[in-house]
């Protein structure tokens, strides 16, 4: 079965660019010379183009966005979705959501379904898989913009907080304060803020020469229990961390039920920094040391993109903002009590 033809083919044919073609597409958003918006026209009624029902809404204003986000059981993405919905609505702007639940499958089906929606962009947190099927998706002529992670060899717009400082300012901290076996609990490899905040630790490390463990840094999902198997695997080795940063914030409170289960005192025991924006940090006894991910930033900036793009008032090539996360120590970080064991020369 042959394909319908996207916006890149009208573009490629008629020589322009894909933001010429929106332009006619989408009159008023921005000037075409009058021979090359006939010659675009020409070459859209010979290709049998359809123009998508929401990027011809545009020139009213308003726009079907879609909103893709792993799952909305954890907190962080409850929240962001959230923010992004009623930013939308001072927009004029209309939210489609709908989660993937970490399943690269469900994310598959779920981008063939919005490929025969009539959205004009999606923003959307992606499971690290299916990159055909996002680039697909782009060449029907829906604008992309990735939110909180990103798909490296994908040119499209992303928004995200500075994970490898993020990563390397909590370790650093811990460093700081005396420890040298810390442990660092992040999201899978296969995800950009797994690897930046893996990134950000070793790169603390490496400023304290301090050699790097394998056994101390666990990448783990970000659904089920997975957070609580690795802190019991951290807290059972013959040379256990004095320190701990939980860089997957939909592990958190899995990681620290099993420290608390296990009779491990903080920050006696083990100091703990957690990235969450969650009340209950504060209250906690002690209080949490925490990275705090700015997320009605992301939200704000995520939003600002996709319509940036419908307008036509964005820049030609992909953009990446990361936005500062703030760091607020407070009693679950604190020296050890026994000193780490130095060399003798």
């Amino acid at each position: 079965m042959k394909k319908p033809p996207t916006i890149r083919d009208v573009a490629r044919e008629a020589g322009v660019s894909v933001a010429v073609v929106s332009r006619v597409i989408n009159e008023g958003t921005g000037p075409v010379a009058p021979q090359t918006r006939e010659r675009v026209l020409e070459t859209i009624e010979t290709m049998g183009f359809r123009p998508r029902a929401a990027a011809r809404s545009l020139v009213t204003g308003a726009a079907t966005i879609g909103l893709v986000v792993t799952d909305l059981a954890n907190p962080f993405f409850a929240r962001l979705a959230d923010r992004i919905v009623w930013e939308a609505r001072s927009s004029g702007s209309q939210i489609v959501l709908m989660t993937t639940q970490e399943d690269a499958q469900l994310e598959r089906e779920i981008l063939d379904r919005l490929q025969d929606r009539s959205v004009a962009a999606v923003i959307a947190t992606p499971t690290g898989a299916n990159a055909d099927k996002w680039t697909r998706l782009q060449e029907l002529g829906v604008h992309l913009t990735f939110v909180d992670r990103w798909i490296e060899g994908l040119g499209f717009d992303h928004v995200g907080i500075g994970n490898v400082e993020s990563a390397r300012v909590a370790t650093e901290h811990l460093l700081q304060q005396g420890h040298r076996r810390i442990g660092l609990i992040s999201g899978p490899m296969t995800t950009s803020t797994g690897r930046e905040r893996a990134e950000g630790y070793r790169a603390a490390l490496d400023a304290y020469d301090v050699p790097f463990a394998p056994e101390l840094l666990q990448g783990v999902s970000f659904r089920g229990d997975a957070g609580s198997d690795a802190a019991g695997m951290l807290m059972s080795l013959a040379d256990p961390p004095t320190a701990l940063v939980v860089a997957n914030t939909a592990q958190v409170r899995n990681a620290l039920r099993r420290i608390r289960d296990a009779g491990t005192s903080i920050p006696d025991d083990l100091s703990v920094i957690v990235f969450d924006d969650n009340p209950w940090t504060e209250v906690m006894t002690p209080p949490l040391s925490v990275v705090r991910p700015p997320v009605d930033m992301l939200a704000v900036h995520a939003l600002e993109m996709v319509l940036s793009r419908l307008r036509g008032t964005a820049t030609q090539g992909p953009r990446a903002i990361a936005v500062d996360a703030e760091f607020v120590p407070r009693g679950s970080s604190a020296p050890p009590l026994v000193a780490p064991l130095r060399t003798v020369v």
